[in-house]
C-alpha cells in the first residue's frame, strides 16, 4: 500500500499542500473565512451574481415550485420545464440552435469529448488547457497530442497528419493566464482539415463580446466557426451547472452519446430557475461589465506603476506572477494579515518557477477597494517578503 501520510508530508514539504477554508457568509467581495472578515479577490464570481437578491429570489421561489432535487437523470424523468427553459434561453443567447445542460462544467467538457473522439481519432489539446478537457482526451481513448499555448500554426501542423476523426479542444480565457485562445485562427485550421473545434468559455461566457456572449463573439465567431461552445454557470452567472450550446444534430447526438449526461441526475430545477434570473441581469445590465473593465484596467495600471509582473490578460484573471511556491505562499499569507484574500497558485497547476497570486476582480469589487489591494501589494513588495 502507498505511504500516504509520507505523501502529504512530502506535499508540505514542497509548499505544495492545499487546505481548504471555511467561508460562512454569501460570496461576495466581503467573505467571513475561518470566523474573519476578508477583501476577497479570488472568486470567479466576475459579475457579482452570487449573492444577488434578485437571483436568490428566484431561486426561493424556484424550490417552492419545483422541490429541491432534481429527481432522476434527464433522460428518466428529470429534464423540468424550468430546465426546458433555460436550455431553449442559452440556445438564443448564444446565437445557437440549440443547448444541452450538464450538471458541472468538468462532466460538461467529459461528456463532450469522449462522445465525439473514441479509438482511432484524435484529440489536440492546448498545452495549458483546463484539466478536465485533458482528462477528457485521456478517457476518450483517442491518440491524444497537445500543442504549444495558444500556437495556431502548431495546431495546424499537428491537425494536417492527425487520423480518423479530428478534435481540437481550447479553452476560450485560460483559467491561470488570463489569455484568450486564437479562435479565428483555430477556426481556420479546423476547416481547413475538416476538425471539431470544441472551445470551453468557462471563464469568457458573460463577461467577454459586446453583449456578454463570450469569446466566440468577441472574436465575431458563429457557430459554423465555433460548432461546440461549452459555458458554464456557476462564474459570472453566479449560480450551477454548465451547458453545450450547438447545431441540432450536436445536442441530439450528446443526450444519446455523452455519459456524463445519461448517467447523472439533474440539477434542481430552482437552480435553472435562478440562472435564468441571472441570465436575465446579465442581457439587461450592461453596465456590469462596464464596470468590471474599468477595475481591469485601474489593477493593471497600478502594477505597472508598482513594477509587478502581469500575465498579457484583458480579463478579470489578473495573475501576479512572483516566482516559486514557497515565495507565492508568503506573499498570499501578508495579503491575508492585511485582510485580504488572494490565491496562491503553485506547481502542479502552474509550471514551476511561474507561482503566482491569482488575482480575480468582479463586477462587485470597487475602486476603492482594487486600490487598497494595489496599496497591500506595494507594500508587501517594499519589504521584500522573503522566499
Amino acid at each position: 500500500m502507498r505511504d500516504l501520510a509520507a505523501e502529504l508530508a512530502a506535499l508540505r514539504a514542497q509548499h505544495l499542500y492545499r487546505a481548504r477554508r471555511v467561508v460562512s457568509s454569501p460570496q461576495g467581495p466581503r467573505l467571513r473565512v475561518d470566523g474573519r472578515e476578508l477583501l476577497a479577490f479570488c472568486s470567479n464570481d466576475y459579475l457579482g451574481l452570487a449573492a444577488d437578491p434578485r437571483v436568490q429570489a428566484a431561486l426561493v421561489a424556484g424550490a417552492a415550485r419545483w422541490g429541491s432535487g432534481g429527481g432522476a437523470a434527464h433522460l428518466v424523468c428529470g429534464h423540468s420545464a424550468e430546465h426546458h427553459a433555460l436550455e431553449e434561453e442559452l440556445a438564443e443567447f448564444t446565437g445557437r440552435p440549440r443547448a444541452l445542460l450538464f450538471s458541472t462544467g468538468y462532466m460538461a467538457n467529459l461528456g463532450v469529448i469522449t462522445a465525439l473522439a473514441g479509438r482511432g481519432d484524435t484529440v489536440l489539446q492546448d498545452r495549458l488547457n483546463h484539466a478536465s478537457l485533458l482528462d477528457g482526451g485521456l478517457l476518450s481513448g483517442a491518440r491524444f497530442a497537445r500543442y504549444a499555448h495558444a500556437d495556431a500554426g502548431a495546431a495546424a501542423a499537428r491537425l494536417a497528419t492527425a487520423g480518423g476523426e479530428r478534435v481540437l479542444v481550447t479553452d476560450g480565457v485560460f483559467s491561470m493566464d488570463g489569455d484568450l485562445a486564437p479562435l479565428p485562427a483555430l477556426a481556420a485550421a479546423c476547416r481547413a482539415h475538416g476538425a471539431w473545434l470544441v472551445v470551453d468559455d468557462a471563464h469568457g461566457f458573460g463577461v467577454l463580446g459586446r453583449e456578454g456572449r463570450g469569446s466566440a463573439e468577441h472574436f465575431g465567431l458563429g457557430v459554423a466557426d465555433v460548432p461546440v461552445l461549452i459555458g458554464t454557470l456557476g462564474k459570472a452567472f453566479g449560480t450551477s451547472g454548465a451547458f453545450v450550446a450547438g447545431s441540432e444534430d450536436l445536442i441530439e447526438y450528446l443526450i444519446q452519446k455523452a455519459r456524463t449526461y445519461i448517467f447523472t441526475t439533474a440539477t434542481p430545477p430552482a437552480v435553472a430557475a435562478a440562472t435564468r434570473a441571472a441570465l436575465a441581469i446579465l442581457r439587461r445590465e450592461d453596465e456590469r461589465r462596464a464596470r468590471l473593465g474599468a477595475l481591469i484596467a485601474q489593477f493593471r495600471a497600478g502594477c505597472g506603476q508598482l513594477g509587478l509582473t502581469l500575465m498579457p490578460s484583458a480579463t478579470p484573471i489578473q495573475p501576479v506572477v512572483v516566482g516559486s511556491a514557497e515565495r507565492a505562499l508568503a506573499w498570499s499569507a501578508a495579503l491575508r494579515e492585511r485582510g485580504l484574500l488572494v490565491a496562491a497558485i503553485r506547481p502542479p497547476t502552474v509550471p514551476a518557477g511561474s507561482a503566482r497570486l491569482r488575482v480575480t476582480l468582479s463586477a462587485a469589487h470597487t475602486e476603492a477597494e482594487v486600490a487598497r489591494l494595489l496599496d497591500a501589494l506595494a507594500a508587501i513588495a517594499a519589504a521584500e517578503v522573503p522566499a
